[in-house]
């Protein structure tokens, strides 16, 4: 189940990640039709893997339906992944929606529906799941029950981010300029996505138990027994609940919350109904180690850690994919558009940045966390012996192999092994917790090191020297492409050129632009301003920027370009013309005036020098 976590996010990621192009691959009637043709494909393909699982069920082993069916869960999910990232870069669906109303102005309505949309198709493999799932494991519970238990385990992942885009949406779209201007802001942005993250964390578990439709464990002797537990460990809640997942079947509990006052414990009806009381003790003492061990609190570091590694690595995914000539040439000679080759590109690099945190990282730590709430039932317990059957009776019950793999939890008979190893020897679980503690430290360092990394290629020198590199490679690749229309990329690149320094080639690349389009006055402008003031005099050529910028003003008398006329005036001992010029861009000016005021004071306190430089 916690694998749908996952699928959410990455469909999520799909979404967000996407920028609508205003050309789109079909035109709306051809895409309608391909979009229906696809889920049918979908459903068909879907349907029949199932089926045939379940036609199985008499005449094989129950571990190899299990395995059967997990992977076929498995696939179909990747694939319903699949089909909605080619619904939005393919079919270009939510190009479709750009000029809508409301959704322009709530942009996360948008999303919405076309997360509804991703639900949909697992809908679909679960819905067609169900015979299959019935048979294989003796479920007694309606097809509805199962599909809506999925949905409810699910979908409370995107409730944070629904609240998060809701929110920072009717913010920006009130009629006060501060709120968007502080929102607009990378900083205003990374506050209040680690403000609305925190209270989340905290309010999260009153929303989601509500969603869950839990309702409060009766009292009773068991209600009794985990209070007297609770009491026991010092661990203070707002509730124990019951937890209708998939008509409480299941055997299992869990916790969640990181104040008490938004603290609550959960039960299934099966877990009190198949376990002993001491059994039903030492699962409430596992819940318990978690709180404990704060690895509620740990699960939350870890995300905002995913959050810092994205932030860091970004800007170098993007270079990778630029510097990757190959590959962008080729994809390049599909027709698609340039926005959705670049997007898609990045979003593929994201979502595997993502995969590999989560499924490698954040797994780790999970099974770990895990492992270690299991042995924190000797400090509540003199045994592990009531857990160690607890996980012999989910086996039996559950049907489940007791060697079935989980990227989130060691298998069953892992963790029975673990457990075995403590009671014979209790030093293995201070060897755990020694294990967890160094794994933590290792991870924080690593983090203030991606940190560093992060913050240098954004804001320190070696950031700007790779956009610098980055800016030069993508404008050299279209310039390739297009050499003949390319008099605007060849000034970028004189410009870029003239801001490292290189003044040889920004030279050059003015020229080839000049060559291309002779008026084209931006590149007039700011080549005349490098003859006229280049930092290295072997270069400057005065009367040349003086020709430059006359012929730039001819066409564009604005303040800048006035201002380079009366530089290349002045270089050329011009002094009263460049004055002159001077008052009149400062009254064209109608931002940055200082800087004209202060170009004019320069050009008339020269006159009393007997010399211009």
């Amino acid at each position: 189940m916690f694998g749908n976590f996952i699928y959410f996010i990455v469909a999520l990621l799909i979404y967000s990640t996407y920028q609508p192009s205003e050309q789109t691959n079909f035109v709306l009637l051809d895409t309608i039709v391909f979009f229906l043709s696809l889920t049918l494909l979908f459903f068909i393909l879907s349907k029949r893997q199932f089926a045939r699982i379940a036609n199985q069920a008499d005449h094989r082993g129950h571990e190899v339906l299990d395995q059967q069916f997990s992977s076929a869960l498995t696939r179909q999910s990747i694939l319903a992944i699949a089909l909605f990232a080619l619904d939005i870069y393919g079919l270009n669906l939510s190009s479709f929606f750009t000029g809508i109303g409301l959704f322009d102005i709530i942009p996360t309505l948008e999303a919405l529906f076309f997360m509804a949309l991703f639900v949909g198709y697992l809908v679909i493999i679960w819905s067609n799941a169900y015979d299959a799932y019935r048979l294989i494991y003796g479920a007694q519970i309606s097809r509805r029950a199962y599909v809506g238990s999925n949905i409810a385990f699910s979908v409370p992942i995107l409730l944070p981010w629904l609240l998060l885009s809701g929110i920072a949406d009717l913010i920006l779209a009130l009629p006060f300029d501060l709120p968007r201007q502080v929102l607009s802001s990378p900083e205003g942005e990374a506050a209040y996505f680690l403000f609305f993250l925190f209270a989340v964390a905290v309010l999260g578990p009153l929303i989601i138990q509500k969603f869950w439709r839990c309702r409060p464990l009766e009292n009773g002797y068991y209600r009794q027994r985990i209070e007297a537990i609770c009491q026991q460990a010092n661990l203070k809640y707002a509730d124990i609940l019951y937890w209708p997942i998939f008509g409480g079947r299941m055997i299992t509990a869990g916790v969640m919350g990181l104040v008490s006052r938004f603290r609550y414990i959960l039960v299934t009806d099966a877990l009190l109904r198949i376990l002993s009381p001491e059994e039903v003790d030492a699962v409430i003492g596992h819940e318990i180690g978690h709180v404990k061990k704060r690895h509620l609190l740990f699960y939350l570091f870890f995300f905002i850690g995913y959050m810092l590694i994205t932030y860091a690595t970004f800007d170098l995914i993007i270079y990778l994919i630029i510097f990757s000539e190959p590959l962008y040439r080729f994809v390049f000679t599909t027709g698609i558009s340039r926005a959705t080759v670049t997007t898609g590109l990045s979003s593929l690099a994201i979502i595997f940045n993502f995969l590999i945190y989560f499924r490698y990282i954040f797994g780790y730590f999970m099974r770990n966390f895990e492992r270690q709430a299991d042995a924190f039932v000797y400090t509540l317990f003199a045994s592990a012996a009531p857990l160690i059957t607890t996980f012999q009776k989910i086996v039996s019950v559950s049907g489940n192999s007791a060697d079935k793999p989980n990227w989130h939890h060691f298998s069953i008979r892992q963790r029975v092994n673990f457990l075995r190893r403590c009671e014979a020897d209790r030093t293995w679980v201070d060897r755990h917790d020694r294990k967890v503690r160094i794994s933590i430290a290792i991870y924080a360092m690593a983090m203030v090191l991606i940190g560093g990394i992060g913050y240098q290629l954004n804001f320190g020198q070696a950031g700007k020297q790779l956009n610098e590199k980055f800016f030069e490679t993508a404008i050299l690749s279209a310039i390739d492409r297009d050499e003949e229309n390319s008099a605007g990329l060849y000034g970028m690149l004189g410009d870029l050129y003239f801001g490292r320094n290189s003044f040889d080639q920004a030279i050059s690349a003015y020229r080839a632009a000049l060559d291309l389009e002779p008026d084209n006055t931006i590149v007039l402008n700011n080549y005349a301003w490098l003859l006229a003031t280049c930092a290295d005099p072997a270069l400057r050529n005065p009367e040349l920027a003086l020709t430059l910028a006359q012929k730039a003003v001819a066409i564009d008398p604005s303040a800048h370009v006035l201002d380079t006329l009366a530089e290349s005036l002045f270089v050329n001992g011009k002094i009263d013309q460049a004055i002159e010029t001077a008052r009149i861009a400062l009254d064209k000016a109608t931002s940055n005036r200082a800087y004209y005021a202060e170009q004019l004071e320069k050009f008339q306190a020269a006159i009393e020098s007997p010399t211009a430089d």
